[in-house]
């Protein structure tokens, strides 16, 4: 993976699309199908040549370069007068950190990476949005990311958070935002260049968005 603005951006945009995809099921009871489908298959495909191959094409992570200038944004508001997420942003920067954790964790990483080729296998059976399939990925990431700490704590509406076909999606979508934190790793993207590239990711950003 190429060390560049262009896959960094691809890469947070990616994550920051996961954790919009989260907190649309905590808050609203439900998530864009396109959004979920677009976070799934990125863990489940093998064999890419770029970040944006992970992802299908620029127009699948619309959602996410969006939700990237709305927090990356300075001030409380957005440039649309909306107020910034700070959930968004604590789970984006949680997902990051427990990917950095995962990556000094050989034992959890190897479990993680069976478990994934393990689930492609079921590809066979079932497309990649089905029921088995995430349910499978969720039970992943919680035998493997939720052993890490601190852990992700999704808040929200109760009634929403606690039906299990929920539940089962957000931690599946967790687990893509892990995948997302692992190419802003192979992309060069660190702490430091999430403060000192805020305005340059922006602008890659917007000129993606102009692409779209």
């Amino acid at each position: 993976m190429d060390s560049n603005i262009q896959n960094r951006a691809i890469a947070l945009a990616a994550l920051f699309q996961c954790v919009e995809g989260v907190t649309q099921i905590a808050n609203k009871g439900a998530v864009d199908q396109a959004l979920l489908q677009t976070c799934i298959n990125s863990i489940l495909k093998e064999d890419v040549d770029s970040a944006e191959e992970l992802y299908g094409s620029l127009a699948n992570l619309k959602n996410g370069f969006q939700s990237m200038l709305h927090q990356l944004g300075t001030g409380q508001l957005s440039p649309d007068g909306k107020p910034k997420d700070m959930e968004a942003t604590r789970y984006s920067l949680g997902l990051l950190h427990l990917e950095n954790k995962l990556n000094k964790n050989s034992e959890v990483f190897s479990r993680l990476i069976d478990g994934i080729k393990e689930t492609q296998e079921k590809l066979e059976f079932f497309d990649a949005g089905h029921d088995n399939i995430i349910a499978r990925l969720a039970e992943l990431y919680a035998n493997t990311i939720s052993t890490m700490s601190p852990k992700i704590i999704v808040k929200g509406d109760q009634s929403y958070l606690s039906k299990p076909e929920n539940a089962a999606k957000i931690r599946t979508l967790l687990l893509a935002g892990i995948r997302a934190a692992l190419l802003w790793r192979q992309a060069g993207g660190n702490r430091w260049k999430l403060l000192l590239e805020r305005g340059k990711l922006q602008r890659q950003a917007d000129d993606f968005l102009q692409e779209i």
